[in-house]
């Protein structure tokens, strides 16, 4: 039975899919005027493992991610760069898949474009203005009318009128309501727009999710995830349209991932310590930053810093030396690791449990290496690779693992000539030159591990 933690009712509920044995889960993706950043991939991480771990279970995931295609941002940031907004949206999804790829995060099987659902976004507007949830003002735009919907403030706590009390109003909005959001905004001149009852113009951004969702999974589905920015008032104005347009409940389990910070710090621009996932990467291997994530909760706050990547380094590398040298057996029927393992995820995907079983695991190995079971190492060898690839780790070949350049100063061809210049010193019994080669490798980070069948090495 699995466990999942619901943030409109904040306590863990066993999760029953409306249709059994199939799970529908909409995650907001990126607004694409930028490259992503480590809030991002946290996310993206995050309900990766979910889905493989749904699907581990046996569960058929229909997993839909929305690309934000239009938004004030986008045209701002196209304006800035002299360029057609469409150039611009279409470099950064393609920067985004690289960098998902590399983190080791699979596609959804669904992507929409918020461009590409104009009609259905205009469609669930008029909806919402012919019941009276929803009017159009003077100035072009469409507002949806908050106080026509009496559970507003349910997915975050937050009460109606604290909100319209705190709200600041330019005096130029004809919203009838401080807490009032719009749903299509009119055109600007010389501004990209479509045609629509109310007048040129384009969706808002929260319309844009109620449509793609409602078009990709149906009025109704069972998970709806993001990151913890997006909870108010994003999720819930999506709430608030979605079952006013349908009359039913839109979401009924909802998930979010927890915060970065940056050495105990927000995350942000202003403060220097803002960091996109690229950046990242040409300091770290991939399947490092991914440890690092997916090694605390999804729901925890995780603090990014130097020394936090080292420790995932090194941790990770305790993993992989359990497999160096080992040729996982094949069709290794389910453990007791296992059942360990999925107690631990169906506790609402408690990863940091899970890799507890793994470094188990591993240890189990070693010990049969010391004992020379080999047999038996090859076959926890194989339960360790199984349920690592749960969590989207362990999937390299260790020595690639070892050897992976993340941006050093050495390519692995300068290190295998270093280690033959070093072989032939020491065939030479220049046992000096020998040694000046290790530790100018060491100095840079580079381990050598000599035995019987030859040096290899790995980044420390």
């Amino acid at each position: 039975m699995i466990r999942i933690h619901n943030t409109l009712t904040q306590q863990k509920e066993e999760f029953k899919p409306i249709e059994p044995g199939k799970v529908r889960m909409y995650v907001c993706g990126m607004t694409v005027y930028d490259y992503c950043h480590l809030g991002h991939a946290r996310v993206l991480v995050a309900f990766d493992v979910i889905t493989r771990y749904l699907r581990h279970r046996g569960y058929d995931v229909h997993y839909v991610r929305n690309i934000t295609d239009i938004d004030d941002k986008i045209l701002r940031r196209a304006d800035e760069n002299g360029e057609v907004y469409t150039d611009l949206t279409e470099r950064m999804i393609a920067a985004m898949h690289e960098d998902e790829a590399r983190l080791g995060v699979l596609s959804p099987t669904e992507e929409p474009r918020a461009t590409a659902y104009i009609d259905e976004i205009i469609a669930m507007i008029h909806k919402l203005v012919a019941s009276g949830h929803a009017y159009a003002a003077d100035n072009g735009d469409v507002y949806f009318a908050v106080e026509s919907y009496e559970d507003y403030g349910k997915l975050s706590k937050k009460k109606l009128e604290d909100l319209v009390a705190g709200a600041r109003v330019d005096v130029q909005e004809a919203k009838r309501s401080p807490a009032d959001f719009a749903l299509w905004k009119a055109a600007k001149t010389g501004e990209v727009s479509w045609e629509s009852p109310w007048g040129n113009g384009r969706p808002g951004w929260h319309i844009e999710c109620s449509a793609m969702s409602n078009c990709c999974l149906g009025e109704t589905f069972d998970i709806h995830g993001g990151g913890p920015d997006l909870l108010f008032p994003h999720h819930e104005n999506e709430i608030a349209q979605s079952e006013c347009a349908n009359g039913q409940t839109f979401v009924n389990t909802w998930m979010h991932a927890g915060a970065i910070r940056v050495n105990k710090e927000k995350m942000s621009k202003s403060l220097g310590n803002f960091f996109t996932i690229r950046e990242i990467l040409e300091k770290y291997p991939p399947e490092i930053v991914r440890y690092f994530l997916v090694s605390s909760h999804y729901r925890s706050q995780v603090d990014y810093s130097e020394e936090s990547l080292a420790e995932a380094g090194r941790t990770l590398t305790k993993l992989y030396h359990s497999l160096r040298g080992i040729i996982p057996a094949k069709d290794v029927a389910a453990t007791e690791y296992d059942k360990r393992f999925e107690e631990v995820m169906d506790d609402d995907f408690n990863t940091a449990g899970a890799i507890a079983v793994l470094h188990a695991v591993a240890n189990e190995i070693n010990q049969h290496r010391r004992e020379g079971k080999e047999e038996e190492a090859r076959q926890a060898a194989a339960v360790l690779v199984r349920l690592g690839g749960v969590l989207g780790l362990l999937q390299q070949d260790p020595e690639a693992f070892f050897q992976a350049d993340a941006g050093g100063e050495l390519t692995a061809e300068d290190i295998e000539a270093m280690i033959q210049a070093r072989a032939e010193a020491r065939k030479a019994k220049n046992f000096a030159e020998g040694d000046r080669i290790r530790d100018e490798l060491a100095e840079k980070g580079i381990i050598l591990d000599d035995s019987r069948e030859g040096t290899t090495w790995r980044r420390g």
